[in-house]
């Protein structure tokens, strides 16, 4: 009887070493090679994309995605790249310059100005044909250039519906996604800063405007959209507002 005991004591602690040492998750880990870039699939419960590293030279000029720059309605049925998607990403809020006193959520200057570098904007991306990538509504995490699902199902048709019927929606490949928390500026600013909150947007914007003319993309601003059923549909938290809609893809 002891030394059974004492072989059942050995034998669950060898266990517990080993759940420490190799810990069991649902997870999982996909590594791709995209132009010697990596985009790293992980979790299954939430799943989460550490996006290729951006970017910061390219072949178009800022003169010339200005002179072509033009909004596009009709995009064709062919999927996007995870290296545009994170490209686009990073032009519309991404880290550009780290600053390791900042605190957590700021993390550094980012691509488009903000009042008092508060950012008050949240970015997701709204993906249906994205290579490697599961349909899903995603945040977009900029200290670390990955994006988390939120919702994991193509909504582009829910989400059309709530635009009015706008086809564009629904036949984009991938959509870029803002809403805005007015808190991080009126708490600073008082009521003057919900008027920054709409500048921020401006800026990050136009940025995709140009990062998808340089990409040879087309992307529309969309605001006209029912505020109540979009909420609904990207299941956003009670504090963020929505702002604007981008649909991304290859134009015909």
């Amino acid at each position: 009887m002891q030394t059974t005991a004492i072989l059942t004591i050995k034998h669950c602690l060898f266990c517990l070493f080993l759940f420490i040492a190799f810990p069991v998750c649902n997870s999982k880990t996909y590594a791709n090679a995209i132009n010697n870039n990596t985009l790293t699939r992980m979790g299954e419960r939430q799943m989460t994309y550490n996006l290729p590293v951006p970017k910061t030279d390219g072949h178009t000029s800022v003169e010339k995605a200005l002179t072509n720059r033009r909004s596009h309605r009709d995009f064709q049925n062919k999927a996007l790249s995870p290296d545009q998607l994170a490209q686009l990403l990073w032009a519309a809020y991404g880290i550009a310059s780290p600053k390791p006193e900042y605190s957590a959520s700021r993390s550094g200057l980012r691509t488009a100005p903000s009042a008092g570098a508060r950012y008050p904007l949240e970015i997701y991306a709204i993906i249906g044909n994205v290579e490697g990538m599961e349909p899903g509504v995603y945040r977009y995490i900029a200290e670390d250039h990955k994006i988390v699902r939120t919702v994991d199902k193509d909504i582009r048709n829910e989400l059309c519906e709530a635009a009015l019927g706008q086809s564009m929606l629904k036949t984009a490949p991938a959509s870029i996604f803002y809403s805005a928390v007015f808190d991080r500026m009126t708490a600073r600013y008082g009521e003057r800063g919900q008027r920054y909150v709409y500048m921020d947007l401006g800026h990050s914007a136009q940025n995709i405007y140009l990062q998808a003319e340089s990409l040879q993309l087309g992307t529309c601003a969309i605001g006209a959209f029912r505020d109540s059923i979009i909420k609904q549909v990207l299941q956003l938290p009670a504090n963020e507002e929505p702002l604007y809609i981008m649909p991304i893809g290859y134009y015909q």
